[in-house]
Parts: structure tokens; C-alpha cells; sequence
């Protein structure tokens, strides 16, 4: 393994359902140890023919309709294709954005896996994650000296990150725009680097998912942090156990208060008190960059004046008890509801693995001309991976299809522009979006939105035209 080094990035998309939304422009800049850059990157897509945008995420990103059907741009397939070759090529790292592992990751996983990728680049290949957001909300809570945090109207901090760069006299001169938000991402950054160096330090530390994993099972107790409505709240915890059902997860009992109530319960009782709000058990996953303390590196905030002595007491006594927190953990993963499958392929990423000769075969793929690529997928055992294939076929090589397979997926794509149970954004809900923002009068993208407006009206003319030409019964 080479030197440390972070890759930033952030992307722009259509809107904010992973799986139906789509990257339309995507940044990241590397750098080293210090972080000092070391690179750049930054690409665009046209749009693809099933997906719409969101009006409000067009309105927000400022990117007006005619942009993204630029057909000099290069096509989604082709962008994805040209960021898995960068970002392997800045491997290893530790990849790091603003919200980025509840949003940009998701997203990336879902454009690397649609077009026949493995999804989990940025937690394989020696990488590994972290989140800003985490370390800005947890930097104003124990180290509020480090960055200047805006406070709303209400009294509560603001931490979107365009105000929080204005607050700390970051450049941003474009927000939204994928570039600027890396940009401003780093220079956050570097200010705690720079001001808070052990915060920084543990930062880095835990986004290393081995590392969190062994410091969570090993300590008797310790502060975990977490962020509801943009505030920090501190409670220390102890691990109790893995989830059964997710790799990744622990389950972390809370050691506020008496823990030897919890042996005296029934197991009715433990159901009743393991359903409240706050749940006295907490899940976090290694591979999230979690925020933690260990209870020495612990202020004062943090402890709100409980004696470490105590907290760790009662970690004890809890590890000392294998069989309370194999009994908090089977109640607790009891009243969970059981996942159904979506019937949609696009939410279906984390429904397994493909197999080795699918992983084989989306391999082949991409080497293969496309007159091969068509056979390919059709070998594939996984019907994700056979859905998702067919569609860059037509997308990107349609003449290859025979002609019965080509009109099946075209009524299926254009299905999903007609359908509201196709997943993903009609042309009809777009167009009732568009008409609320522009009625309510607080729009600063009146002209954007009516261009927009006008390309759904003319799409909708079409595509009813089209299907009724093609699939009348």
C-alpha cells in the first residue's frame, strides 16, 4: 500500500432517489497526506432516455434542460466508465464528501452497478470512506473554537455547506455545482486539519473500517456520536454484539443509567423498553465512518458530568454477560419488520452478490464489441445484471437487438416516462412539480423551469404518440 492520500468528489444528479436518479456531473480531486492536491477530475453526462429530472433539483443545481441533452456530452455509460477508470487509478484512498455516504456513494454504487460494474469501489481495493458532514457537526460540538458554525432563524446550527463555507470565508463560488462543492469541501477541511489535529486525526482513523470494528468490540465503552435535525447528541456506549443480518453492523448499548435493569426484565418488558425513543440500543455500521471518542479523549461536552470510571463500570459488567447481549440483540433484531423485495431491479442493489461467473461475465462485457455483448448478457444468471445489460444495449447499440427485443424494451422504457408505479419520476408528476414551484412564486429559476416545462409537454406529445403507434392492442 502506498501513501496516504483522500480523494473529494461530490456529483450532481437528476434528483435524490438512488436508482432512478442518475449522475449527471461528477468531481474529485486528490490529495496527499497533508492535502495538498495531487489531481483533479471532473465529467459530465447527457441524460439517459427513461430517466427524468426533478424540477427542484434542476432549480437547485442551475442546469437548464437543453444542457443535459447535449449530445457533444458523453453518455451515462461512457461517464461511469471514465470515473471507474480514475478513481481506481487514485486507489488506494480514503474517499471523502460532503453527505457523501448517505448520498453520493449511493448513487455512485447504483451508475457503477446499472452499467455492469462492481458497485463497491469505494470499500474495495484497499479504500476506504469518510464523511465530512460527520466531522463538521462533530468539530462545532467538542472543538467549537475550530470552525464558525451559521445559527438560523430558529436557533439551530446550519451546517449545508454552502453557509457554512460563506461562515469560514471558504470560496463557493458556485454552489451546487460539483467542482465548487469539492473545492469548498476541502478548504473545510483543511481548517480543522489545520486547528483540530486530533479531531482530524480521528477522523481519519475511523474510516478505516477494520479499525472501527476493532475499536468498538475491544473498548469498555466509549462516546458515540450521532446527528438528528443538525445537532450532535454524545452517549456513551458499549458493543454488545453483530448484527445477524448486516456484516457491518454493531449493536451498541447505551450506558446512561442502570444496565442490571435490563437482566431483571421479562422479555416483554425488554420488547416495551427496547422500543423506545431514544432506544437505549444503537446500530452503527464500521464501513459508515462512524463518529467515535474513545472516553480518555473525551471532553467535557461530551460527558456531560458522568464519571468515566462509572461509564466504564458499567461496561463491564455488561461484556461480563454474554447472555444479556445475546438477549438484547435477538429482541432487538425481533421487532424489526421483514424486508420485502422490491419489485424493481434499480432498488435491488444490496439483494446479493452476483456470482463468480456473473462477475466474470460483466468483465467480459466491457472487453467484448457490442454484436458480442449482446449473447453475454444473456448468460447472465442474475436478472439485475440481464435488465441493466439490455438497457446499455439499447442505449448505446440498439441495432444489435433483434427487432422483438428491441420493442419489448422500448415499452418498457417508455413505460416508466406514463407509469406511476414504474418507480421512478412521470413525465405528469414533473410537469405538477414544475407548476407548484412556478405558482408559489418564490422561484429565482422562472426561466429554467418554464424550458423545462415546455420540453415535458412537447415529451409528453411524443411518447403518447409513440406508444399508441407502437403497442396499441
Amino acid at each position: 500500500m502506498g501513501p496516504l492520500s483522500f480523494v473529494f468528489f461530490d456529483t450532481e444528479t437528476t434528483g435524490l432517489k438512488h436508482g432512478f436518479d442518475q449522475i449527471v456531473h461528477f468531481a474529485a480531486i486528490r490529495t496527499d497526506a497533508n492535502l495538498n492536491e495531487i489531481g483533479r477530475f471532473e465529467v459530465r453526462s447527457r441524460l439517459l432516455p427513461h430517466v427524468l429530472p426533478h424540477p427542484a433539483a434542476l432549480r437547485t443545481n442551475g442546469l437548464p434542460i437543453g444542457r443535459l441533452l447535449d449530445p457533444s456530452l458523453p453518455s451515462h455509460y461512457d461517464m461511469v466508465r471514465a470515473i471507474r477508470q480514475k478513481l481506481l487509478s487514485w486507489s488506494p484512498s480514503i474517499f471523502v464528501g460532503y453527505n457523501s455516504i448517505r448520498f453520493d456513494e449511493e448513487m455512485l454504487r447504483h451508475a457503477l452497478f446499472q452499467t455492469l460494474h462492481p458497485a463497491y469501489l469505494t470499500s474495495n481495493h484497499n479504500n476506504s470512506r469518510a464523511d465530512v458532514w460527520g466531522l463538521v457537526m462533530a468539530a462545532a460540538a467538542v472543538s467549537p473554537a475550530c470552525l464558525n458554525v451559521p445559527i438560523g432563524s430558529e436557533g439551530r446550527p446550519i451546517f449545508r455547506l454552502e453557509q457554512l463555507a460563506l461562515a469560514n470565508g471558504v470560496a463557493h463560488e458556485q454552489a451546487h455545482n460539483a467542482l465548487s462543492d469539492v473545492i469548498a469541501t476541502l478548504e473545510l477541511c483543511h481548517l480543522v486539519y489545520q486547528r483540530s489535529p486530533e479531531l482530524w486525526q480521528r477522523f481519519v482513523r475511523f474510516s478505516k473500517k477494520a479499525t472501527v470494528a476493532d475499536f468498538v468490540e475491544a473498548e469498555d465503552g466509549f462516546m458515540l456520536t450521532e446527528f438528528f435535525a443538525n445537532q450532535a447528541y454524545h452517549v456513551p456506549v458499549v458493543c454488545i454484539g453483530r448484527d445477524p443480518d448486516q456484516a457491518n453492523g454493531r449493536f451498541c448499548l447505551s450506558l446512561n443509567g442502570d444496565v442490571d435493569r435490563f437482566a431483571a426484565m421479562t422479555d416483554d418488558e425488554l420488547r416495551a423498553e427496547l422500543a423506545q425513543k431514544p432506544c437505549p440500543v444503537r446500530r452503527l455500521r464500521i464501513n459508515a465512518a462512524p463518529t467515535l471518542t474513545a472516553l480518555y479523549d473525551a471532553p467535557d461536552v461530551m460527558l456531560d458530568g458522568v464519571e468515566i470510571d462509572a461509564i466504564e463500570a458499567r461496561a463491564r459488567r455488561v461484556k461480563d454477560d454474554p447472555g444479556l447481549c445475546s438477549r438484547l440483540v435477538s429482541t432487538y433484531t425481533s421487532t424489526r419488520e421483514p424486508r420485502i423485495p422490491s419489485r424493481h431491479a434499480e432498488e435491488r442493489l444490496y439483494d446479493g452478490f452476483p456470482g463468480p461467473q456473473d462477475e466474470a461475465r460483466m468483465i467480459e462485457f466491457h472487453d467484448a464489441d457490442w454484436e458480442a455483448r449482446l449473447s453475454i448478457v444473456q448468460k447472465f444468471d442474475d436478472d439485475r445484471l440481464r435488465l441493466f445489460g439490455l438497457r446499455l444495449l439499447y442505449f448505446e447499440a440498439r441495432s444489435v437487438l433483434p427487432e422483438a427485443l428491441r420493442l419489448e424494451l422500448e415499452h418498457a422504457l417508455s413505460g416508466r416516462l406514463v407509469d406511476n408505479e414504474a418507480g421512478g419520476l412521470t413525465l405528469e408528476q414533473a410537469l405538477r412539480e414544475i407548476d407548484e414551484l412556478l405558482g408559489d412564486g418564490t422561484s429565482n429559476a422562472g426561466e429554467l423551469l418554464v424550458d423545462y416545462r415546455s420540453y415535458l409537454v412537447g415529451r409528453i406529445a411524443r411518447v403518447t404518440e409513440f406508444r399508441a403507434k407502437q403497442f396499441a392492442i
